[in-house]
C-alpha cells in the first residue's frame, strides 16, 4: 500500500527523484573528512532556530512595555520555556560557529573557485542575511545591551555622507530606538529574514549539486574511460548508471550512507557540546547573553562598556581600529565585500591548500588568527595594549587579500594528483 502510495504521488510530482538525486544517490565525493560536516550541521541549526523561534513568538510581545516581561515569563512560567529560549540562544551562536567553520573550510580547498563562483556568492549572501537576522532578534530582549547595542549599530549609518542620518532614522522608525524599532526589528526577524534565508539556502543547494561537491584535494572527479560521458547525460540519468552499476565511479560515493554516517557522527558530537552549553552555561560566561541583558533597557543608564555580541566583535574592532569613523565604517563593510570577491581576488589555478605554496598556507592561518584576534578586542574592554594590537590584525587581515591577489597569478604549486586521494 505504502509503495502505491509512492507510485501515485511520483506521477503527480517527481518525489522519489528529486530525493535519489539530491540526497540518497548524490555522488559525493570520498575523501571528504570532518571539514565537510559544517554544512549538515548548519542546517540542523537552522532548523532548530525556525522551529524555536515559531514557539517563542507564541509568549513573545513586541512592545517596548512588554518585551521583556514577555522573555521573563517565558522563563518562569511557561512550561520548558525557558528549554526553548536557552535552545533558541545558543543556536544562534552555534549558528555562526558552524557557519565561520563551513566558510573557512571553503578557503582552505578553494571552494570559490571555478565554476562554484555563484556558489561562493550563494553562501555570502546567506551569511549577510544571517548578520541581519541576528542583529534584529539582538534587540528583541529588550534588555541593556540590546538597547544599547542597537543604538551604537545604527548610529553608524549617520556616518554615510547625505543620505546617513535619513537611512538611520528609516531603520530606527523613530529619532532613538524605541518601541516602533522593535516592532519592525520583530517583523523583519519573524517573517522577512528567515524567508530570505530559507530560499537562499535553497539556491545555495541547487549551485552546489549543479556543479558538484569539492573534495580535500581540490580536483574534479574523474571516471573510468568508455564510461558515460559527462556531457551526455542528465543529473538524473548519471545516478540511474550509478545505481545500477553500469558505470563504475572510481571517486565518489552514495551520499547515503556513507555521508550520512559521518554527519550523524559529527551530529553526535554537536549536540552533546550543544547540550553542554544549554543546561550548564547557556550565557557563556556572558558571550552568548551578556550580563548586562538581565536588565530591562533603560535609555537613561548607559553600560559601562558597550559591545556587540561576539560574532559580530572582528568587524567590530575593525571599525574601532579606524580613527575616522566614516573610514571606519567603510572598512568594516569592505571586509565583508572583500571576503565576497575571493573568487576574483584569488588568480591561482590550484585549489586545494595541501598542493600550494607555503606562503598560501601562511597567509591563510595569518588570516584565520587576525580574525580571532579582532574578535577578541572588538568585545574587550580598550587597553594600551588592544589600542596598538588592534589596528596591526586590522592591516594583516586586509594584507590577505593584497598578498592573495599578488601571489596567486604565478604562484609555484606542488602538482595535482591525477584523481582524488583518499
Amino acid at each position: 500500500m505504502f509503495k502505491t502510495i509512492v507510485d501515485w504521488i511520483d506521477a503527480r510530482i517527481p518525489m522519489t527523484r528529486v530525493y535519489n538525486m539530491h540526497m540518497a544517490q548524490y555522488p559525493a565525493p570520498k575523501n571528504m573528512n570532518f571539514w565537510y560536516v559544517f554544512g549538515f550541521l548548519a542546517t540542523i541549526v537552522l532548523v532548530n532556530q525556525i522551529l524555536t523561534g515559531v514557539w517563542l513568538t507564541m509568549s513573545y510581545v513586541p512592545s517596548a512595555e512588554g518585551a521583556f516581561a514577555s522573555v521573563e515569563y517565558i522563563m518562569r512560567d511557561v512550561e520548558y520555556g525557558w528549554v526553548i529560549r536557552y535552545m533558541h540562544s545558543t543556536g544562534a551562536s552555534a549558528f555562526f560557529v558552524v557557519v565561520y567553520l563551513h566558510m573557512f573550510r571553503g578557503m582552505m580547498y578553494g571552494s570559490y573557485q571555478k565554476p562554484r563562483e555563484l556558489l561562493w556568492l550563494f553562501g555570502m549572501f546567506i551569511y549577510l542575511a544571517l548578520m541581519a537576522e541576528a542583529f534584529m532578534g539582538y534587540l528583541l530582549p529588550w534588555g541593556q545591551m540590546s538597547y544599547w547595542g542597537a543604538q551604537v549599530i545604527i548610529s553608524l549609518f549617520g556616518a554615510i555622507p547625505f543620505v546617513g542620518d535619513d537611512l538611520a532614522l528609516w531603520i530606527r522608525g523613530d529619532y532613538v530606538v524605541s518601541g516602533a524599532t522593535l516592532n519592525r526589528f520583530f517583523a523583519l526577524h519573524v517573517i522577512a529574514l528567515p524567508l530570505v534565508i530559507v530560499i537562499l539556502v535553497f539556491l545555495h543547494i541547487v549551485a552546489l549539486h549543479e556543479v558538484g561537491s569539492n573534495n580535500p584535494d581540490g580536483v574534479d572527479v574523474k571516471r573510468k574511460k568508455g564510461t558515460v560521458a559527462e556531457e551526455d547525460k542528465t543529473k538524473f540519468e548519471f545516478h540511474e548508471y550509478y545505481t545500477s552499476k553500469k558505470d563504475i565511479l572510481n571517486d565518489v560515493v552514495p551520499f547515503f550512507p556513507h555521508m550520512v554516517l559521518k554527519d550523524l557522527m559529527a551530529f553526535g558530537v554537536f549536540i552533546f557540546l550543544f547540550c553542554y552549553v544549554m543546561f550548564f552555561n547557556p550565557d557563556f560566561n556572558g558571550k552568548f547573553i551578556e550580563h548586562a541583558n538581565f536588565e530591562t533597557a533603560n535609555p537613561l543608564k548607559t553600560p559601562e562598556h558597550v559591545f556587540p555580541v561576539w560574532y559580530f566583535t572582528p568587524f567590530y574592532a575593525i571599525l574601532k581600529a579606524v580613527p575616522h569613523k566614516l573610514m571606519g565604517v567603510i572598512a568594516m563593510f569592505g571586509a565583508i565585500i572583500l571576503l565576497a570577491l575571493l573568487p576574483w581576488i584569488d588568480r591561482g589555478k590550484v585549489r586545494s591548500v595541501r598542493y600550494r605554496c607555503g606562503l598560501h598556507k601562511v597567509n591563510l592561518w595569518v588570516f584565520a588568527i587576525s580574525f580571532i584576534a579582532l574578535g577578541y578586542f572588538g568585545g574587550t574592554p580598550a587597553t594600551a595594549a588592544s589600542d596598538i594590537l588592534a589596528p596591526v590584525f586590522t592591516v594583516l587581515y586586509f594584507a590577505f587579500f593584497v598578498a592573495l591577489w599578488i601571489y596567486s597569478k604565478n604562484e609555484n604549486t606542488k602538482p595535482l594528483p591525477d584523481r582524488i586521494t583518499k
